[in-house]
Order: structure tokens, then sequence, then C-alpha cells
């Protein structure tokens, strides 16, 4: 058998056992097919153990994300962590196993330094990114790829679980798409609501309207048009989530081509849904005639909104 040659001895145990892994095995038949045909990761699907799902990840040439060459990486990965509570978080003792087919044992590898056994929303997998060098491994007198065929396994054991406090993922937009939604209101004299809703629209996976208040509102209450942006249900955000938005408002000049706007940016959230301005336009500019913003009682109001980030929490 070649020597194993390991950079990080002193936190991974490497043993050998002839009781196969509990939990899971993978068998892989013609392994050299992964690299022709350009897979550099191979997800196993998902098996249970400590009540929780698990899935293997095999990196056959290496983990090229962490610039990993010369070896076979190998993780173990929690499937659905997306499923766990803010906050939350998984020990999880673990064990990785190659079979030697020559010998009928298992190579098992297993950190000993506690590194590689924290699991949550942040770190939804833990492994070796040089499980074992590639040389060793396609050394048919090792036994580990015999006629083209490997076989590894996995064994999960929860040793703890709990929360380790709030935290928050931010993700920004990269080429942020601009959206642009109009209402059109009419009778606007007669309106006898307080605020009045346009028709809900979507943008960035949520649901939007506008909102005009035709007798202000806050400090524009009896003087001004209010005019906002607001997000119409707040119940599909996850709790401390939060969204950035950059938002143009404005009341369309029907005559002059001349709007009236404002513009800008805004983190919305569950607490915080609207964005806009009390004193949008007096009642007095507004309704003047000739000024094109309320035309035969009717008026346009218009909202733009591009989304350039959603933070979560974790």
């Amino acid at each position: 058998m070649g020597d194993l040659i390991f950079d990080d001895q002193d936190v991974v145990s490497r043993l050998t056992s002839d009781a196969p892994p509990t939990h899971y095995t993978v068998k892989i038949q013609l392994f050299s097919l992964l690299t022709a045909n350009n897979i550099e990761r191979y997800d196993s699907g998902d098996f249970e153990a400590g009540g929780y799902k698990w899935k293997l990840a095999i990196c056959p040439n290496g983990n090229k994300s962490k610039n990993i060459k010369d070896h076979l990486s190998v993780y173990l990965v929690m499937s659905e962590a997306n499923l766990l509570k803010p906050g939350w978080e998984v020990h999880a003792v673990f064990r990785l196993f190659l079979l030697d087919q020559n010998k009928d044992n298992y190579l098992i590898l297993q950190d000993t330094s506690g590194k590689r056994n924290r699991f949550h929303g942040m770190k939804m997998e833990c492994g070796f990114d040089q499980f074992i060098p590639l040389k060793t491994f396609t050394n048919i007198g090792n036994g580990y790829l015999v006629n083209d065929t490997c076989i590894f396994g996995a064994e999960v054991f929860i040793s703890k679980e709990g929360t380790t406090g709030k935290g928050e993922s931010l993700s920004m937009v990269k080429d942020a798409i601009t959206y642009k939604q109009q209402c059109k209101i009419e009778n606007f004299s007669k309106l006898n609501v307080e605020c009045y809703d346009s028709k809900e629209f979507n943008a960035g996976d949520h649901k939007w309207k506008i909102q005009v208040y035709p007798k202000g509102k806050g400090s524009g209450a009896g003087t001004h048009i209010s005019l906002y942006l607001a997000l119409a249900d707040t119940s599909t955000l996850p709790p401390n989530s939060k969204i950035y938005v950059e938002l143009k408002l404005r009341i369309v000049d029907q005559i002059n081509a001349k709007d009236y706007s404002g513009k800008a940016t805004y983190w919305f959230s569950a607490s915080r849904k609207e964005c806009g301005g009390s004193r949008f336009t007096t009642l007095t500019h507004f309704n003047q005639p000739g000024m094109g913003l309320l035309v035969k009682d009717t008026c346009l109001v218009e909202a733009e909104l591009t989304i350039h980030g959603v933070a979560s929490p974790v």
C-alpha cells in the first residue's frame, strides 16, 4: 500500500475499520467519467440521521472553489438548512468513509479539533478539502478505485443543537431591475377615503402598492396630497428581514409633461412598510387649473422602484 500524505495530521484522525458506515453509502461506477464529463462535484441523495437530512458531496479532482488540486475533496452537507430557525445551529460528530476493496475494510476520516462539526444557516457543509491524494486513490494496489468503481460512506451523530444568537445575511442584487407602475384615479374629488390604495403589483418577489392620501397625512393633513410606496403584504417577510429600495414617486403632469416627483432610498421591513411624502404637493397646487396634475377630475400617479439588496436573518 502507498504512503498516505496529508497536511493536517494534527486535527484529522485517520483510521481503518471493518465495520461499514452506519447511515449511508455512495457507490460510483466508472468514476473516471465524472472528470471526462466535466462534473466537478457530485451531490448524493438525501439521507436522515439524528433527525436531520444530509447528503455527501464529492469533488473528484478537488474543490476548485478552494483551489484544491491533486486530492479528492469530500464533504457532509446539511440538506434543507434553510428550514432551521434563525440563530439555530447543529453540532454533529461525523465520520466519512472510503472502502478499501482489496482488504474489505474502510479508511475513515474524522475531525478531532471540533472545527468541522458546526452546521448553521451560513455553513451548510463541513468535511475534508484534502480527503485523499489522487495518486493514492487511483493506485489500484490501494484498493480504493477498482475497476473504476469506488464506495464512500458517512456516519452522523448529533452532539448538540441550539441557538447561537441572532445574525443576518445581506444579499446585494447585481444588475438590479427597475419596476414601474402607474395608477389612474378617476373622480378624485369624490373620493371618500382617508387613503386610496392602488392595485397590488409584483416587484422582486414581493407585492407593493401606491398609496394616495387625498386630504393629506401627518404633517400634510388638510393642506397637502400625501403619496407613498408601501409593501402590500408584510406577512410574507421573515421576521427582522428588510429590503433596500431606490424609489421614485410622481404625479404625472397630463398637460405640460413636467411631472411632479420625489425620490428616496429606503429599507422596507414589516415595521417600516411605507416610504413617501406626507407633504408631497399642496392641495392648492394640485387643484390649480392648467397645472396638469388633476385633469377632468383624474390624476395619474406612478412609482418606480429598484431593489438593490435583501437582508435576512440567519
